[in-house]
Order: structure tokens, then C-alpha cells, then sequence
């Protein structure tokens, strides 16, 4: 039994060593980047209602009457329901030091997407009469994203493929057939703050709708981890 187990190591053993020794395929690995720049034409804009005050009921009720106005307002645009979500809602106490005393914050935050962003300034125009206290920012979005990523990551590709074509010539070696492709793709979307003080104060100075958004540009960026064989 003791030899029979001897065996068997001795034989792994060597399988092992003969495996380790096999000649390693030459290989080249490259990053591969693929940029698509496209102008937005979606926007989605965070708003929200803060209230404070000695009692829980009191504050939650304040607010509720606002989003309830929000709502309403939103829905006056033909805004469909899946296109605006409550996002965040908190109600907590806090013990004021100085006064020695608790109160109360509750706070809500509703998220809304516009699909024609070309109805952005009419819609901002009047939403502060809806009684909110915070614009937390707009984020741009394009509806033809899942297009855009494709072409992203075949200009990644042929990135990666130019790369390993220049390093490879340079020494008189010739690319071979593509041993892994790994994906590290991430889309960036600019998210430029709008503050909701300044939006009130150009609303009371001039009623009429102004052009105040700059729209720019989406990159949508895809990358990748090539390895070629070398021949």
C-alpha cells in the first residue's frame, strides 16, 4: 500500500513538472479605450422639501403637503408616472445644545426624468411655487446609450488592436489570435450642480422662460484588457 502511495505522488509529481515546463505562449496585453462624445437628450432633476419644527407630525405634514403640489405640478406636464420616483424620505430628531431642547427634520426627495429636454426651462420656470426647498442637480442622459456603448467598445477594440500592431512591428513580430478580452468599461455623465436660490431669484426678475441650461456633451467611454498571441 505504502509503494502504491509513492507511486501515485512520484507519477503527480512529474505531471506537475511536465505541465510547469511546456513552453509558454509568447503574448502581448494592451488597454484598449473607446470614446463616443453625443449631446444629451434626456435630463433628470433631483428636487426636495426640508421642514423643521418641535413636533414629528407637524414637520412630516408639511412636507407632505408640498410633495403632494409637486405632484400635481408634475403631473400637469404629462409627465408619466414612471418617469418621476420619490428617492429618499427621512424624518429624525435633533437636540438643539444651545436651547436645550429636541426638534424635528423630516425631509423627501423626488427625482424626475424629462424625455424632451427641451422642455427643461418651461418646467423649472415655475416649480419653486410648489413650495420646495432644495434642486439638487440635474444629470444628462441620452436614450440611444445601449447604441453608443456598442460603437465605445468597438473603437476600444481596434484601439487595443493599433496599440499591440505598433509595439509588435516595431520589433518584427508578428500579432497572433486574441487569447482574452477583459471588459472595464464605466460611463461617465457630467452632473453639473443648479442651485435653487439662484434659480428663484432670476424666476422673480423675469418672468419669461430663459435658456439656462448648458446641455454639453455626454462621453460614454468603454475599455478593455486585450492579450494577443505573438507568432
Amino acid at each position: 500500500m505504502k509503494n502504491l502511495v509513492v507511486t501515485l505522488i512520484t507519477i503527480f509529481t512529474v505531471m506537475t513538472y511536465a505541465q510547469d515546463q511546456r513552453p509558454q505562449v509568447p503574448q502581448i496585453s494592451v488597454a484598449g479605450e473607446g470614446k463616443i462624445k453625443v449631446a444629451p437628450d434626456q435630463v433628470i432633476i433631483s428636487v426636495g422639501v426640508q421642514n423643521n419644527g418641535k413636533d414629528a407630525a407637524e414637520v412630516k405634514k408639511a412636507n407632505d403637503i408640498i410633495i403632494e403640489k409637486v405632484i400635481k405640478y408634475i403631473k400637469g406636464y404629462n409627465i408619466p408616472q414612471s418617469d418621476y420616483q420619490t428617492t429618499n424620505v427621512n424624518l429624525y430628531k435633533n437636540y438643539d445644545y444651545e436651547k436645550k431642547k429636541y426638534n424635528f427634520t423630516a425631509n423627501q426627495t423626488i427625482s424626475i426624468t424629462l424625455k424632451d429636454i427641451k422642455k427643461y426651462d418651461a418646467f423649472m420656470m415655475d416649480l419653486p411655487d410648489t413650495g420646495i426647498t432644495n434642486i439638487n442637480g440635474v444629470e444628462f442622459k441620452s436614450s440611444k446609450l445601449d447604441q453608443y456603448l456598442s460603437e465605445a467598445r468597438k473603437k476600444a477594440m481596434l484601439d487595443a488592436k493599433q496599440k499591440a500592431t505598433d509595439y509588435t512591428s516595431a520589433l518584427s513580430l508578428k500579432l497572433g489570435k486574441v487569447l482574452l478580452i477583459t471588459d472595464n468599461s464605466q460611463t461617465y455623465y457630467p452632473q453639473p450642480v443648479y442651485a435653487g436660490r439662484e434659480m428663484m431669484m432670476a424666476k422673480s426678475a423675469d418672468m419669461a422662460p430663459r435658456e439656462t441650461l448648458a446641455v454639453g456633451e455626454i462621453e460614454v467611454t468603454a475599455n478593455a484588457q486585450v492579450v494577443f498571441a505573438l507568432e
